[in-house]
Order: structure tokens, then sequence, then C-alpha cells
């Protein structure tokens, strides 16, 4: 703790609850604060990445972004874990269908993920690391999705460093394997909780679809997820 603030995060300690959700986009997170949490207050903005603690039904929650893609979350997630005492991160975000059974606006649930990433390479272990979710938030997951009555798919994600890919990716082959999604963050979240001994999740919510052509717009992507947010301060 006496490491903060650091160099990324501008909070001091017991600022942050024991549980931060981290959706991507700092707007997300405003939005998040604003309406569904109760008595936020802005404990970060370090860098224009917007970080609020508040309540959630009489719960302590904090939500803070993530920006995008892996080195950007590995930071903010190490930081939390190590410097603030955060026991348990949940990513809220977006992902593409990988999987022709997922479709617009479905709630994944990350179990483990593939990934095209060197990340994991620097904990020295000579072959490929495993990233996988807690297993306990996993639980929560699916028992509080039952309770809400939401559909929520659980199964391997593909965690890419690349966006915009110049050579083509074989969704079949990741299909085939059983992979439902791809986003840009949750192996490095998964391996960073690993490595701390602490707990992670990533939830995602579809908004690409390769096969039918949809994407949501920028505004739907930010406000259209309340679903998934809702599951996720329903665990946290």
């Amino acid at each position: 703790m006496s490491h903060v603030p650091t160099p990324h995060i501008g909070a001091m300690p017991g600022d942050f609850a024991p549980t931060v959700l981290m959706p991507g986009d700092p707007l997300r997170s405003r939005f998040i604060a604003q309406r569904l949490l109760t008595d936020a207050r802005l404990v970060n903005d370090v860098r224009g990445v917007q970080g609020y603690t508040g309540l959630y039904q009489g719960k302590r929650v904090s939500v803070m972004a993530s920006g995008m893609g892996m080195p950007s979350m590995a930071i903010y997630a190490h930081e939390l874990f190590c410097f603030y005492g955060v026991e348990a991160i949940v990513r809220v975000g977006t992902a593409g269908a990988v999987s022709r059974d997922v479709g617009m606006r479905d709630i994944i649930a990350g179990q483990s993920c593939f990934t095209d990433s060197s990340f994991g390479f620097q904990y020295g272990f000579p072959g490929h690391l495993a990233p996988t979710a807690s297993f306990s938030l996993l639980c929560r997951a699916a028992e509080a999705a039952k309770a809400l009555g939401l559909r929520l798919q659980i199964g391997p994600l593909y965690c890419s460093d690349v966006f915009y890919h110049e050579a083509q990716r074989s969704m079949e082959a990741l299909a085939g394997l059983g992979v439902l999604a791809t986003e840009m963050e949750s192996a490095a979240l998964y391996l960073e909780a690993m490595r701390a001994g602490k707990q992670a999740l990533c939830l995602c919510t579809v908004v690409d679809n390769p096969y039918t052509g949809e994407q949501a717009t920028a505004a739907e992507r930010e406000q259209s997820l309340t679903d998934m947010l809702t599951l996720a301060l329903e665990i946290a």
C-alpha cells in the first residue's frame, strides 16, 4: 500500500472497494457510476481513466476503466491487485461473436481464454500458460444469471493483441475448439489475478457478429449493456 498513488492511479489507500468492475471505456465507467451506483465519488481521473466508488444495494463497489488491450489492462489490474488491496476484478466489456450459436447482445462469461499474446512469457514458464477465470466468481455469475432470468453462455474466449488483422483469422477453427467470442483484455486480467492470488472474471456482451454483419454503434456499446452490468454488480 506504500506505493500509492501509483504512476497511473491517483486514488488514495482505501478509495477502492474490494471488487472493481472494469469496462474498457472511461465513458462507460462514468455511465455505470451515474446510472447504477448511489453516492458514487470520483477516485481516479489520471489520463482521463475515470474510477468511481459507490454503493449498489448497500454494497460498496468500485468501477474503473481499463483502456483497450492487454498492456493497458495489465497495468491497471496489477496496480489494483498489488498496491490497492483489491481482491476481485470483473471485466465488463464487449466482444465479437466466434461461435455461430452466439447472437448479438448475448452475455458471455469467459471460463478461460486462448490468446495470441506473448504477455505470459514474463513469468518464466517454458510452455503455454492457460489464463483461467476464478471458479468462485464464475459460479456466482451462473447462479446470479439464473436468478435474474438472464441467458449466460459460459466457455472460452479468444483474447487477441490485434483488432485490425492483416491476415484473415480462421474463425471456423476457433469455433471448432469451442471458443464463443473474441475480445482484447481477458488473458492479461486472468494472468495478473492468478499471479497475485486474486480473483477475476471477464463478462462480455456481443456487439459484433461477422456472420451476419451486425455491429452495434458507439452509443449502443456505451449504454445498452445493462443486463451484463447488473449481473456483474450482483456478484460484486
